[in-house]
C-alpha cells in the first residue's frame, strides 16, 4: 500500500509546494509593485483560478499521509507521514484562518473605486508574511514526506 500511496502524496505535496514556492519568489513580489487598481484586477482573476486546487492538492495529501501513518510496517515512516499530516493541517489553518479572509476581502473591492483609507488597510504585506510561512511550513512537510517515503524502501 505505501509504494502506491506514498508517491501520491509526494506528487499531491509537490503540486502544493510548487504552487506555494512560485507564489512567495513572483507573484507575491509582483502583487506589491502593482497600483490599487491592478492588484485588485489580479486578485480577482487569480484567486478562482488557485482557490479549488490549492484545498483539493494539501487535502488529498493530509488523508495520503494519514492513511500511510495508520498503514505502514515502518515506525520511522509512519512518524514521518503523521507529522506531515500535521505540518500540512497548520498550512490549512494558516490559509483559512489568515490569507483566505484577505483574498475575499480584495475579492469584495471594487477596483475602480480605492477606498479613502486604502493605505491603512491594504493587505499585502501581511498576506506575504502569512503566505511565506505557510509555503515554509509546507516545503518542511514535503521534506518531511521525501524521508518518510525514503524509510519505506
Amino acid at each position: 500500500m505505501g509504494t502506491v500511496l506514498a508517491p501520491l502524496a509526494l506528487l499531491a505535496n509537490g503540486i502544493t509546494v510548487g504552487i506555494m514556492v512560485s507564489t512567495v519568489i513572483g507573484i507575491a513580489p509582483m502583487m506589491l509593485s502593482l497600483s490599487y487598481e491592478r492588484y485588485v484586477q489580479t486578485v480577482q482573476f487569480l484567486w478562482p483560478r488557485y482557490d479549488p486546487v490549492m484545498p483539493l492538492s494539501n487535502g488529498m495529501t493530509v488523508l495520503l499521509d494519514l492513511v500511510l501513518a495508520l498503514a505502514v510496517p515502518n515506525n520511522i515512516a509512519r512518524a514521518g507521514f503523521a507529522a506531515a499530516a500535521m505540518l500540512l493541517l497548520c498550512v490549512m489553518a494558516i490559509s483559512i484562518t489568515k490569507n483566505v479572509p484577505v483574498n475575499r476581502y480584495v475579492k469584495s473591492l471594487d477596483p475602480a473605486s480605492e477606498p479613502a483609507n486604502w493605505s491603512q488597510r491594504d493587505p499585502r504585506r501581511r498576506w506575504r508574511a502569512w503566505n511565506t510561512t505557510r509555503t515554509s511550513v509546507a516545503l518542511l512537510a514535503f521534506v518531511t514526506n521525501i524521508l518518510a517515503t525514503v524509510r519505506l524502501g
